[in-house]
């Protein structure tokens, strides 16, 4: 199977899992990039930021119009992950690929048995206090910078639970930050990014774009707990996979 056909099938399936879920869906990005299309784990990360800052931006539009976007709280809380975010980007390409796999896999599981675990978060007023939302917004953003991925899957909790806000603001404003983020990260990254295999990255990016529409239709049609049950057992087989295989 050629690369391009690989590419579609991966983004399509992505983006299906970002439409139907809402977010979370970016991590399989990465997995895909390197163990389908031969990525090295740096490049693999950058082509998910590439992947990741699209896809989010397509979403955020959508969301912006249905006014599910908390622009300000999400640029203050984005400006606290920016830093953290081009410094883990600027550092990627300089941690041994066997640590970058390994980190990578231990985040995807977390994901996964977070997913397991969860319960319907409470909408709910809480106290919101700046240096806990500041370190939140600082981790999100080493996570992204470094590992690739949106982090909508910490975002969306952290969004609620530390800034108070609903859960239906709280995804749309996840997008406003998984993309400051993302772009900061991106912004450290120019010669990898320069690097990459546009051949194979832009169909992926096409692929789960549409991919996404076709995940709010299948939300629609199967329960939100089904599908997040089964897209966490799928992750946490790939976290287990990257764990096992991370060259030593």
């Amino acid at each position: 199977m050629s690369a391009v056909v690989l590419a579609l099938t991966a983004g399509a399936v992505i983006g299906v899992a970002l439409g139907a879920l809402g977010g979370g869906g970016s991590v399989l990005a990465v997995p895909a990039l390197i163990y389908l299309l031969g990525f090295s784990p740096v490049a693999a990360t950058t082509a998910s930021l590439v992947i990741v800052t699209l896809t989010s931006v397509t979403a955020l539009v959508a969301h912006a119009r249905d006014g599910n976007v908390r622009w300000r709280t999400g640029l203050l809380f984005a400006a606290t992950g920016i830093g953290p975010a081009m410094l883990g980007g600027a550092l990627a390409d300089r941690i041994p690929e066997a640590v970058l796999t390994a980190g990578f896999g231990v985040v995807a599981g977390a994901a996964a048995l977070r997913m397991l675990r969860s319960r319907p978060i409470a909408e709910v007023a809480v106290t919101v206090r700046p240096g806990r939302a500041a370190a939140a917004g600082a981790g999100l953003g080493a996570v992204t910078g470094v590992l690739g991925v949106g982090g909508g899957f910490l975002a969306v909790p952290a969004l609620v639970d530390v800034l108070g806000l609903r859960m239906r603001d709280a995804v749309g404003t996840s997008l406003l930050v998984i993309t400051v983020n993302s772009l900061a990260a991106l912004s450290m990254r120019g010669p990898a990014v320069e690097g990459l295999d546009w051949a194979v990255v832009g169909p992926f990016v096409g692929a789960a774009v549409l991919g996404a529409w076709d995940g709010k239709r299948l939300a629609a049609k199967v329960s939100a707990p089904t599908l997040q049950r089964i897209f966490a057992l799928v992750l946490l087989a790939v976290a287990a996979f990257m764990l096992v295989s991370a060259p030593l």
